[in-house]
């Protein structure tokens, strides 16, 4: 029964997320024409990500209940994306909205993964079976928003998202109690963002990682915050049993796939080693956007290829980032590997999509007509070299072969990708 009552939570939180996320930049460049601000907006979700590892670290951890704090930031965070629904004229306002929504529902996912492990009895056997409900979640909301025909282009999904965010606020206080885990300790900003661990670490294969990955995260930015609004622009969408599938239901096709590829994701990191894995999940970035750079003929995509380049989300988000997450969970000692997780999630979660978004809209608004068009092709070539360079220079100059460390139980969470 508890797994259930987890699950529930699990998938009303990634479903409210993925409902609305997924397809604000189509809304933002059809439905408002705030195109100059979408890279700014997105960006945006990584500065909430910083600020709300401090507050979890620092303040969250030591004086409340995780169930209550989750139910009161998924309510102030439904609140405020509801206000933001209603801004249709100002784009600083717009702004504005959205990283006071993202600052409140940041936080609330560290906060339901630790009502979950706090839950459960067997981490590792139990806590995947729960958090596959927030990629059904996902998946569903996609489908939901494909099938509603136009919705992307409109304020509902965020309607949508901010009644769910609300019913999940009232729903956690259902929840098991989950309390302070770290009341009476003094926490400093560094230890809680991994600096005081990672600083100290001089191999340089370590940072060769780091860089890259940084790197990886521009490419990741573009697909994040300019992947639907192309899907949109270039009538992307599939007719079953006849019922028009959009943009946005169609992109839960990654997620489907990453499903498979996460089941075999450790049988291949123990045949094909750690770095040929994160080789190819660099270069699965830049074959994307190739697929998408060359997937369209004037205003029509080429199915095919753009259903590839969604596809093979997977490799590209799991075989770099939760391959990722295992590599450097395994780099460290029990003691320091929760502040060395800490750090790639600064890393992959929040400056690296602060730096990428900000450099997809740079470049999303270079390639612009005079007509209102883009220069897709022109657009989607720049994460494509990015990646390739990433891949090559990585291929080259990481130089560690690491072998599974005997001792490893932890239980690094796969985050979710736009998809």
């Amino acid at each position: 029964m508890v797994k259930l009552r987890l699950s529930i939570m699990m998938f009303a939180q990634y479903f409210a997320w993925g409902v609305w996320l997924v397809p604000l930049s189509t809304y933002m460049s059809k439905g408002l024409h705030f195109d100059t601000i979408i890279g700014t907006a997105y960006g945006m979700v990584g500065i909430a990500t910083i600020v709300s590892t401090l507050f979890v670290g620092m303040i969250a951890d030591r004086f409340m209940a995780a169930e209550k704090l989750l139910s009161i930031l998924s309510i102030l965070a439904g609140a405020a994306l509801f206000w933001v629904s209603t801004i249709e004229t100002s784009p600083s306002l717009f702004l504005f909205g959205l990283l006071l929504h993202f600052l409140f529902y940041a936080s609330t996912i560290p906060l339901a993964t630790a009502i979950a492990f706090n839950a459960v009895d067997d981490i590792a056997r139990e806590f995947p079976g729960v958090r596959v409900w927030g990629t059904v979640g996902w998946i569903v909301a996609g489908l939901l928003v494909g099938v509603i025909a136009g919705a992307a282009q409109t304020a509902l999904p965020m309607r949508m998202a901010a009644i769910v965010y609300v019913g999940l606020g009232l729903y956690a206080l259902t929840l098991p109690n989950t309390p302070p885990r770290a009341r009476g300790r003094i926490v400093s900003a560094s230890a809680v963002l991994g600096l005081d661990v990672i600083l100290r670490h001089r191999e340089t294969a370590f940072w060769v990682f780091i860089a890259c990955t940084l790197a990886l995260m521009i490419p990741r930015s573009f697909y994040d915050t300019y992947a639907n609004t192309f899907f949109a622009d270039k009538d992307l969408h599939l007719t079953l049993f006849g019922t028009r599938i959009e943009a946005t239901g169609i992109q839960t096709a990654g997620q489907i796939f990453e499903s498979l590829i996460l089941i075999s994701l450790p049988i291949l990191l123990f045949r094909l080693g750690i770095k040929r894995v994160l080789v190819i999940g660099m270069g699965a970035w830049a074959v994307r956007f190739l697929l998408f750079g060359f997937g369209y003929s004037g205003a029509t995509a080429i199915m095919p290829m753009v259903l590839l380049g969604i596809i093979i989300h997977g490799v590209c988000y799991d075989f770099l980032i939760v391959s990722g997450q295992i590599y450097v969970d395994r780099k460290f000692d029990a003691e320091a590997r929760s502040r060395a997780q800490s750090f790639f999630n600064l890393i992959t979660q929040g400056i690296g999509i602060v730096i990428g978004s900000n450099i997809a809209g740079v470049v999303y608004g270079m390639n612009v007509s005079a007509d209102g068009s883009h220069d897709w092709r022109a657009i989607w070539m720049v994460p494509a070299v990015i990646a390739a360079v990433a891949m090559v220079l990585f291929a080259l100059t990481f130089r560690e072969k690491l072998a599974p460390a005997p001792d490893d139980k932890s239980v690094a969470p796969a985050p979710v990708g736009l998809g």
